[in-house]
């Protein structure tokens, strides 16, 4: 379940609410259903994965990549795992970590675990988004956000592409004004 929380604390978990707190945004927030596949599911419950294992999931997984190539014109697809063990953990997130954007927009499922996306609203006020298991985020290109792992530093995610020259964090330098100090 998505959890907004905006600069004066208010918590919103209701889908609806939180679509109309992103839209002036153009950011899309779907509930995507991961599905009873058993091996998915067996897959997903693991912390590491090898290639094979990743194709997998991204297989059972692939109707709504589908769905994506023929309405959005997107070309390729990836999982990313992520959790204490991978190294330079650190390291990777931190590029993530400040206020920037990208030159194309930026597309998670989320199939396991959790993290966190801020937004810098055309208004200047700021926003943090948790997103979870089962939900589908589109970050449009030029949108100003960061993103950060909650304190379980766990997160599996399909990463949708329509090509990645436009993947390059491009740095505002704008302040973080606020952060969620804890678990939602």
């Amino acid at each position: 379940m998505a959890i907004l929380k905006l600069e004066d604390g208010t918590l919103l978990t209701n889908l609806d609410e939180i679509a109309q707190e992103l839209a002036p945004l153009g950011i899309q927030l779907n509930h995507w259903w991961v599905g009873d596949n058993y091996h998915v599911r067996s897959l997903l419950a693991k912390d590491k994965l090898d290639d094979d294992e990743k194709e997998q999931v991204l297989q059972g997984l692939d109707g709504y990549f589908e769905e994506l190539k023929r309405n959005a014109g997107y070309q390729s697809r990836d999982l990313i795992v992520i959790h204490p063990g991978v190294p330079n953990l650190d390291a990777m997130l931190a590029k993530f970590d400040s206020v920037h954007t990208h030159a194309d927009d930026e597309v998670r499922y989320i199939v396991d675990g959790e993290g966190i996306f801020g937004f810098v609203r055309p208004d200047g006020s700021q926003v943090e988004l948790t997103v979870q298991a089962e939900e589908y985020i589109n970050v449009p290109a030029g949108t100003e956000h960061w993103f950060y792992l909650t304190p379980n530093r766990r997160i599996k995610a399909v990463r949708y592409f329509i090509g990645t020259d436009g993947w390059v964090p491009e740095y505002t330098g704008k302040e973080i004004r606020f952060r969620q100090t804890a678990n939602c």
